[in-house]
């Protein structure tokens, strides 16, 4: 038998090469500035270009070869990602039937968080967590925690657990973390004032699994970007290395002291490129320090954003978690955790944590997509994005370094700085809807969305001094939320009246924008089949009880009947009339006729809201 040639789709066809494309691309543009139209930025500054082609990265990497880009060895050959639940009940017996749920449903992890400072969970004694274990087939699932300010003495106790049950195995990671714990409290716990050492009295945790972890997660809750936040891991690292050494560990040992811990967000790409990138930084440093395949045996474990949920509306939480999840495993990571949707309003229910746990079994048994070592490898796109974030990260990383550490750049306020200043950037694109939220700035739900959760409990107060700015939790959709939150505590509910000009067809691309744009500040949009002429407008409005209007139409219609209808509307007796749009050339001829602001694409919402809300009272 001959075998059948090859056939190549391409072979008909003249190769085209980037020259090519882009004279296309000017064409369409028609003079429009290309950088300005076509290329985005990360909040890094990194470029985002519109195409990619093969020339602009080169990788000879490996799945599960240094530097570990697309992931670790630990991966290969396995069917991915472990499933951790975080439990956060305060007793031991909610903890464990809780748990137990977990397990029998398909958690391979669980992690623990203890009250402490900030946080709250189960009580760090060793009696509550005794209790809390005696119930849980520990030679079933991996251990971890969370426990803050209480590290030493929880894991010397789950240690102990874990040695009576023959399970010590199973402990992943004791989360102790005295950076992370200065970053988040301002509190020092542990280590030395100068950060080379461990406090006098701190004892040695004899167990397999990592001992120290450096926590990106309270970075990226305060806003950082992508690569201040692998440069916190980076620093982080590095430090606990140092003191590590000082207990006469080599690096390679250290290493395996140590876990590390990131966030994954919504925007897909950026997700995966920033865990990629983490990676190579973190094989770059056990390389220098003599151990770099210690690196490929670190565990990478990632949680969904807590500063992506949303109070408002939060079943869009799920989409957003589902998101998250996808973006971490195909990043690389080696557990994942998916916060319940409801983690911004309260304690979550069982059908909250349910969920959570059910998108990674969807995600990695369902779809297949824990079978898959780096499926996002390979990709121009993403390579190129590794690659510059990457370097950006250990740039910032040098920085804190020449600063004296992580440690000093804590207590120095460098880093505090550093991520509030991309934060307020960040901050000002959501109030300007640049970034949108979905259901809560964009498609925002006035009624009530029929969840009712447990708020959290207080949180323990701090019991030692601040030495450092605690990092503030920013959620990005706060702003809105306090709109809401202010619309509700007026005596009645808000409404303007649309004076919407022409037919539907005339005003309904600007009515359902200002519509939405309304109802994001819990104002809500008198609407109507709209008018032909600046009287019946008047009536209508004085007819509505409404004391605010918004004239709604197309460019021509605002040629036409906008000045008009703003004389009715005040004779009519509206105490602020407004207009949805900007038309330069007629807009002193409106504010003359009694317009007295405009909305438009790329104002600030919610300072508009805000003073709207005032006039609305």
């Amino acid at each position: 038998m001959t075998a059948t040639p090859p056939i190549s789709l391409a072979a008909g066809f003249p190769s085209a090469d980037d020259a090519q494309w882009r004279t296309l691309v000017d064409k369409v543009l028609k003079g429009g500035d290309f950088r300005k139209r076509l290329v985005s930025r990360t909040a890094d500054g990194i470029e985002i270009e519109p195409l990619y082609t093969r020339g602009g990265t080169a990788t000879n990497e490996r799945p599960g070869a240094a530097p570990f880009t697309r992931g670790s060895a630990a991966r290969l050959g396995q069917d991915g990602w472990r499933i951790a639940q975080i439990r956060t009940e305060t007793t031991p017996s909610a903890f464990a039937t809780a748990a137990l749920d977990d397990i029998e449903n398909g958690a391979d992890a669980i992690t623990i968080r203890l009250a402490a400072p900030g946080q709250t969970g189960l009580p760090a004694d060793f009696p509550s967590l005794l209790a809390a274990l005696a119930r849980l087939p520990l030679e079933r699932i991996t251990i971890a925690l969370e426990p803050g300010a209480h590290a030493i003495h929880a894991g010397l106790a789950v240690s102990t657990i874990a040695r009576q049950r023959n399970a010590v195995a199973r402990i992943s990671r004791l989360g102790i973390d005295p950076l992370g714990t200065l970053a988040r409290t301002g509190e020092l716990i542990l280590m030395k004032p100068d950060g080379k050492g461990f406090a006098a009295g701190v004892p040695w945790l004899p167990t397999p699994g990592a001992t120290l972890t450096a926590d990106a997660r309270p970075y990226h809750d305060a806003g950082a970007s992508e690569a201040q936040e692998i440069a916190a891991l980076a620093a982080t690292l590095v430090a606990y290395l140092r003191v590590l050494e000082g207990e006469g560990l080599t690096p390679a040992n250290a290493l395996s002291r140590i876990a590390l811990s990131m966030s994954a967000d919504v925007d897909i790409f950026l997700t995966i490129a920033k865990l990629r990138a983490a990676r190579r930084v973190v094989a770059r440093i056990a390389e220098a320090c003599g151990a770099a395949d210690a690196a490929g045996r670190m565990s990478l474990a990632v949680t969904t954003s807590e500063r992506m949920m949303a109070r408002r509306d939060p079943w869009v939480n799920m989409l957003r978690t589902t998101t998250a999840c996808a973006a971490a495993a195909m990043g690389g990571a080696d557990e994942i955790t998916v916060l319940p949707y409801t983690w911004a309003l309260g304690e979550p229910d069982a059908f909250a944590n349910r969920n959570a746990r059910n998108v990674g079994l969807v995600l990695r048994e369902e779809s297949g997509l824990g079978r898959i070592v780096d499926p996002a490898g390979g990709s121009w796109s993403t390579e190129a994005l590794t690659d510059a974030l990457a370097a950006k990260a250990w740039g910032i990383f040098q920085e804190w370094e020449s600063e004296g550490g992580m440690q000093a750049a804590l207590v120095s306020g460098l880093v505090q700085d550093q991520i509030a200043a991309v934060a307020e950037v960040r901050m000002k694109d959501i109030a300007s809807r640049r970034i949108e939220l979905t259901g809560v700035s964009a498609f925002p739900n006035l009624g009530d969305d029929g969840v009712k959760v447990a708020p959290w409990p207080a949180a323990p107060a701090a019991t030692t001094k601040q030495i450092a700015r605690p990092l503030p939790k920013r959620r990005l959709a706060e702003p809105f939320e306090a709109l809401r939150d202010a619309a509700e505590r007026l005596p009645s509910p808000p409404r303007v009246f649309l004076a919407s000009l022409g037919n539907q067809s005339d005003h309904a691309t600007r009515s359902m924008w200002i519509t939405n744009l309304l109802a994001a500040g819990g104002i809500s949009a008198i609407a109507n089949e709209g008018f032909t002429n600046s009287a019946d407008a008047g009536r209508a409005f004085a007819e509505s009880g409404a004391t605010v209007a918004c004239i709604c139409g197309s460019d021509q219609s605002y040629t036409e009947l906008a000045e008009a209808t703003a004389m009715a509307l005040k004779g009519a007796g509206a105490s602020h009339v407004l207009l949805a749009g900007r038309p330069r050339d007629q807009e002193a001829a409106l504010k003359a006729a009694g317009v007295d602001g405009f909305w438009y694409a790329g104002m600030d919402v919610v300072a508009a809201l805000e003073k709207l809300l005032e006039q609305t009272a």
